[in-house]
């Protein structure tokens, strides 16, 4: 593969195009993204050409350009998170009717809480900066700390080692803390985050399992932070269940389903 003078490789540069974009920035002009690449706009242009021919981006009418839907079709074609998502969905709908409030799932993502699925809530809504296709660190909310504290050892000593960032006095801040509210979720299965990402905002969370009885994904609701948040616990815990029943069914045991 082609390298510039730098060393770097043609996918890296068309990789950090593509980092480009996200939930705020969804269209950006040629010279935004040489900017946000780091690269040169003669090399941006040339790049995004070239990806726009291909469908993995495209241009709208001001000359600006955008995630293509073929890069989607190819990523949802073969997404790991399909089967998962296609079980959970019908559970996560019941839940959103039953509790009136943002329902979403995450996975395990590197150091991260990757949003794969996420109903919100209609009308009266608490505020959730969370998006599908979206990333939280991990000790930072409820989903994160259920799919942390059932995450092997060695990440979760890195964790602990690295500086927490905080979004409210309520986030975890020190590695103190975040053993003990992990160990507690070992012993509960199931984690109240009161204002840890906003004041206003309560996550609970809990752990979907495989079959083998892994952890795979975090179910969670966020809801406004009043004394009335822990009484969605068990609604909550009963459609984690379900849901990791049903991957235990013939049909979703040989899914790509880690």
């Amino acid at each position: 593969m082609a390298r510039s003078q730098s060393g770097e490789s043609v996918l890296q540069r068309v990789v950090r195009i593509l980092e480009s974009f996200g939930p705020d920035t969804p269209v950006l002009s040629i010279t935004s993204v040489a900017r946000r690449a780091d690269l040169p706009l003669a090399t941006a242009s040339r790049l995004v050409a070239d990806m726009t021919v291909h469908g993995l981006l495209t241009r709208v009418e001001d000359g600006r350009v955008r995630i293509g839907l073929r890069l989607w079709e190819l990523a949802a074609r073969a997404s790991p998170t399909l089967p998962l998502r296609e079980i959970a969905m019908p559970f996560m709908q019941d839940l959103h009717s039953v509790t009136g409030h943002h329902v979403q799932l995450g996975v395990l993502d590197g150091d991260e809480v990757l949003f794969v699925e996420r109903l919100a809530a209609a009308t009266k809504a608490v505020i959730n900066i969370t998006k599908i296709a979206g990333r939280l660190p991990l000790h930072a909310s409820s989903s994160g700390l259920v799919l942390l504290a059932f995450a092997p050892t060695e990440m979760q000593e890195r964790i602990f080692n690295q500086p927490l960032r905080t979004y409210t006095d309520n986030t975890i801040a020190s590695a103190q803390e975040l053993r003990m509210v992990l160990a507690d979720i070992r012993r509960q299965h199931v984690v109240v985050c009161r204002g840890h990402i906003h004041p206003d905002a309560c996550g609970i969370a809990v752990p979907i399992r495989n079959p083998a009885g892994a952890v795979i994904a975090a179910l969670s609701v966020v809801l406004p932070n009043d004394d009335h948040a822990r009484e969605q616990v068990p609604a909550l815990m009963a459609t984690a269940r379900g849901i990791s029943a049903t991957l235990a069914a013939p049909r979703w045991t040989h899914a790509a389903i880690e």
